[in-house]
């Protein structure tokens, strides 16, 4: 067996020689490794017989799960049952040439695999080991399952998230997961940067728990002496958020005085941009009641695509849109951030590249998974 011929075609990335085992499932692990794809890494995913749990998501595409294409980017497949032994000696050999292995196995289930971190360091000491858990490999909770929005509940986010006095509310678009996989990949990415410089790899450890904590960095600073309620949200208030217009909603954010200033002059409120009553952040925030409502009256007078044309680059702002429109939305192709793809069962499909622009090493052009995991590739 042998995978020689699978290097991806085009121009080499920065992490172009690398190879990567995709052993996990769903999203956080996955599509840390479609990050590591985007830079060159060659990624094979590697998936039990009855397949990642994402394909059996819902989905309006009769092929594929919509979830599982846009996670899986780039990789190869291959499909082993780690409870055969003949399957679990495939990996072994292709553990022995690998560079990353990357699995969401809750602690202990590698070790009964026979996949564990120390169990592969003996086979190739270079190899840097990266486990994505729900709580992380110590403590009460290590052997609980996590999923994106039960660590969402768990840490405050959905508490955050609802209005004042109402009941907790969910980030959809699985924001911890995704915040997960870039943990992924800047870890697997520092621990074969350390690997050369000390020819040994490593375990990395990423969890559902660290990326929500993370996330919410600057709500967790408790002062010694603070009471248990206290403002711990970073939202400014008051004029930045959402309103509404003619025809749609903005989002507005005038957070420094010459945003503030131009915000004024563009709305017609020019009179209110010096009174001292305003001219801090916290103070429009404290008087939200007297500012929003005029803020209000004068945005409805433009439509909210009217709104962003008048304030241009003066004014933070944007017209709240559905996801669909940013396939076609200037920017984004400006950015070459979508392309097409062909793939083997879906057919073509307009997707995301990459997440990481590198100018020197742009590493080669992003492609569909290469197999289905109905499909062995032994």
């Amino acid at each position: 067996m042998s995978f020689a011929s699978t290097e991806r075609k085009g121009p080499k990335g920065p992490l172009s020689g690398v190879r990567v085992l995709d052993l996990s499932a769903y999203i956080a692990g996955p599509y840390g490794c479609s990050l590591l794809a985007d830079q060159g890494a060659e990624v094979i995913k590697i998936e039990p017989p009855v397949g990642d749990n994402l394909r059996k998501y819902p989905s309006t595409l009769d092929a594929e799960s919509r979830a599982f294409v846009g996670v899986n980017r780039s990789k190869w497949g291959m499909v082993l049952d780690l409870k055969q032994e003949s399957d679990h000696a495939v990996l072994m050999r292709l553990v022995r040439d690998a560079d990353v292995l990357v699995h969401n196995f809750r602690p202990g289930v590698p070790e009964r695999l026979g996949i564990g971190f120390a169990q592969l360091a003996v086979i190739n000491p270079r190899l840097v080991y990266c486990s994505v858990t729900g709580y992380g490999s110590k403590g009460p909770l290590k052997a609980k399952a996590g999923y994106d929005q039960v660590l969402q509940t768990m840490t405050g986010m959905c508490t955050m998230q609802g209005k004042a006095g109402g009941p907790p509310e969910i980030l959809y678009g699985s924001v911890v997961d995704y915040y997960a996989s870039a943990l992924v990949a800047g870890g697997v990415s520092s621990a074969l940067y350390e690997r050369e410089k000390s020819g040994f790899g490593q375990h990395v450890g990423v969890s559902l728990l660290r990326a929500a904590l993370t996330m919410q960095s600057a709500r967790l600073i408790w002062a010694e002496g603070e009471p248990r309620e206290v403002g711990r949200d970073m939202r400014s208030g008051g004029i930045t958020g959402i309103h509404p217009t003619k025809e749609g909603h903005l989002y507005l954010s005038a957070n420094t005085q010459h945003f503030w200033a131009a915000l004024c002059e563009k709305t017609g409120l020019s009179e209110i941009a010096a009174n001292e009553r305003y001219d801090s952040v916290r103070k429009r925030a404290q008087h939200k009641s007297e500012l929003v409502p005029r803020l209000r009256e004068a945005l409805a007078a433009h439509t909210a695509l009217e709104w962003e044309t008048i304030f241009g680059e003066q004014v933070p702002c944007a017209a709240a849109r559905a996801v669909e429109d940013m396939f076609d939305h200037p920017q984004v192709q400006a950015e070459d951030m979508i392309t097409t793809f062909e793939h083997p069962t879906l057919g073509s499909y307009r997707g995301f590249t990459r997440a990481v622009e590198f100018d020197r090493t742009p590493g080669p052009n992003p492609s569909p998974r290469r197999c289905s995991a109905s499909t062995p590739m032994r």
